[in-house]
């Protein structure tokens, strides 16, 4: 049995688009949300770790705005969570705001 030529080429222009396409998955970067980007990039733009990432941001943002911890504390944490090439790991600091052990460091004294 002959098939005609319309349905082979909507045939082979099915298996080409599908096979083009890409995944579901695949998520173009979003140039106009710089968390996000940042995100991304500290993630390798893998969907699990931008899940935790996120979450880790709303729970530590959601935690300084309920508990309002002193600023020495959050530039802290700021500094400890962007020792990576200048990209924030929102996990650390999650669990920096958080940590009740951290303790103010003495103030330097001037050297001679």
């Amino acid at each position: 049995m002959k098939l005609p030529v319309f349905a082979l080429a909507l045939i082979l222009t099915l298996a080409l688009a599908a096979g083009a396409a890409p995944p579901a998955s695949a998520k173009l970067p979003p140039l106009r949300d710089p968390v996000f980007l940042n995100i991304g990039f500290v993630c390798q733009w893998r969907d699990r770790c931008i899940e935790r990432q996120r979450s880790a941001m709303k729970r530590s943002l959601s935690y300084v705005a309920k508990h309002r911890p002193p600023a020495w504390k959050i530039q802290l944490c700021n500094r400890n969570a962007s020792r990576s090439r200048d990209r924030v790991d929102w996990i650390g600091y999650d669990h920096c705001i958080r940590n009740p052990r951290l303790v103010r460091a003495a103030p330097r004294t001037a050297r001679r």
